[in-house]
């Protein structure tokens, strides 16, 4: 497949989306869950900034943000837990 064909398609159902109209619940799951795995890795981030003088230090990587971001502060503090606990 040429890059062309593929970009004109795209653009085609871009356009039909306009027009026709998205289904509402799927793109409002995919948005909130977009906003929640946002807010997972800013959770992450200032929990290594400020866990790193004590020497605490949690990977953000996939599951690590689905976690905290879905878990909120609760599931930030069970992966601090298992990582001073278990690792």
């Amino acid at each position: 497949m040429s890059s062309t064909l593929v970009i004109s398609i795209m653009v085609a159902l871009i356009i039909v989306l306009l027009f026709v109209g998205a289904p509402i619940k799927p793109m409002r799951f995919i948005g909130h869950s977009t906003v929640k795995l946002g807010i997972g890795i800013l959770f992450l981030f200032f929990f290594n900034v400020f866990g790193g003088a004590i020497g605490l230090h949690i990977p953000i990587n996939l599951f690590t943000a689905v976690i905290s971001g879905f878990l909120g502060v609760f599931g930030l503090a069970s992966l601090a837990a298992i990582h001073l606990f278990i690792i």
